[in-house]
């Protein structure tokens, strides 16, 4: 099987990107499962590695270009020639730039297939901000910049729970304002399809969270659950036929562990929603950017400038991104086959002499074809 090269991004210089990435490749079975392409450069990556003297040395392969990295060890794509200096903890301008150029470099490479999926470590989203970048995260630059149209979809998840969101780098006054019927529909509809091509599950249920307390009592607390989100609901399963359930009062439906029934929960707003899944994913989670025609998946922690330079940052959750986008990349690759040309597995010709044809030579030449 081809390995799938993975491109990964040194997020934020000043934080704990670097440190985890390279604390991940310091497990050799890493290499056994993709071709490593690291977007950053040589002076940035040298200053991280020789602050790690714990973890064991180990060789990377230099290039300027994604072409040319080979299998069996880690490549480095040096996206920048300045020297920006590494200040752990500290957010800085500089140290924006740098990632934005490790960012640009990187989605440049996926946008022409030099890479097949895309990891990205965390970014300060204030420093960034530049006449190149003017968007709240990660997720609104993939969908401006390899979207092709298509609207993102922010899904955090680990092994036991999904959770995607309605509304992400939203201040919270503005989130009410934000919900739609046709909002959320879409949102259901997204999420939905992810959880088959993404996840393999063929007909996930997803339960969906309220805005208010008490999911609104019945308008006493509020009157979205009644005028947005149950209509939304009702629309997506009698148009779409998608199996949603709700709206549910967050921290009951936590509490009382009733997320393990769903495939999914789908959360109003950010904090809503991670702040349940960060609780119960502790070192493995993994932030999914679904609805694109990329796969790019994420740690799902921050810059972590509080631990930054002090060899202490658990890789757990990059690994776990890592391992995601793998996944998720076949996963979408065996759903798309399986459901190319059905017609043609379902019905095979007979020969001149009305003799049928093979079954498993016919799949044969369909698969061939």
């Amino acid at each position: 099987m081809k390995k799938i090269r993975v491109g990964i991004t040194q997020g934020d210089i000043n934080g704990i990107g670097l440190e985890v990435i390279l604390k991940t490749f310091a497990n050799p079975e890493m290499l056994d499962l993709c071709l490593p392409i690291i977007y950053s450069s040589n002076r940035t990556l040298t200053y991280h590695r020789k602050a790690l003297t714990e973890i064991p040395g180990y060789q990377i392969n230099h290039i300027d270009n994604a072409l040319r990295a080979v299998e069996n060890m880690p490549n480095l794509v040096d996206c920048y020639d300045e020297e920006i200096k590494v200040e752990y903890g500290k957010p800085s301008k500089d140290a924006g730039r740098a990632a934005f150029l490790a960012l640009e470099t990187a989605v440049s490479d996926l946008k022409q297939g030099v890479i097949d999926v895309i990891v990205t470590a965390p970014i300060n989203k204030e420093n960034i901000q530049s006449d190149q970048f003017t968007f709240p995260g990660h997720t609104e630059y993939l969908q401006s910049a390899v979207g092709e149209g298509s609207k993102a979809l922010m899904i955090l998840f680990n092994e036991h729970l999904r959770v995607a969101l309605v509304t992400t780098h939203l201040p919270l006054a503005q989130v009410p304002a934000a919900l739609t019927i046709d909002g959320i529909k879409e949102k259901l509809i997204t999420f939905n399809n992810s959880l088959r091509r993404d996840f393999n599950i063929d007909q996930p249920r997803i339960a969906v969270l309220s805005l208010n307390p008490h999911a609104g009592e019945n308008g006493l607390l509020g009157n979205e659950e009644n005028t947005i989100i149950k209509p939304a609901l009702k629309q997506a399963a009698d148009e779409e036929h998608i199996f949603c359930f709700g709206p549910f009062a967050s921290d009951g439906f936590f509490g009382s562990e009733q997320w393990r029934r769903y495939d999914g929960v789908l959360a109003m707003y950010h904090d809503q929603g991670l702040t349940a899944f960060k609780t119960i994913a502790h070192d493995d989670g993994v932030n999914f950017t679904a609805g694109l025609p990329i796969v790019r998946t994420s740690p799902d922690h921050g810059t972590g400038y509080d631990i930054a330079g002090k060899g202490i940052a658990h890789e757990g959750s990059m690994r776990a991104a890592i391992f995601a986008a793998i996944d998720i990349a076949r996963n979408r690759a065996r759903y798309d086959v399986a459901r190319a040309n059905p017609l043609g597995k379902l019905y095979v010709n007979r020969g001149k002499d009305n003799d049928t044809v093979d079954l498993a030579q016919a799949d044969k030449n369909e698969t061939e074809k």
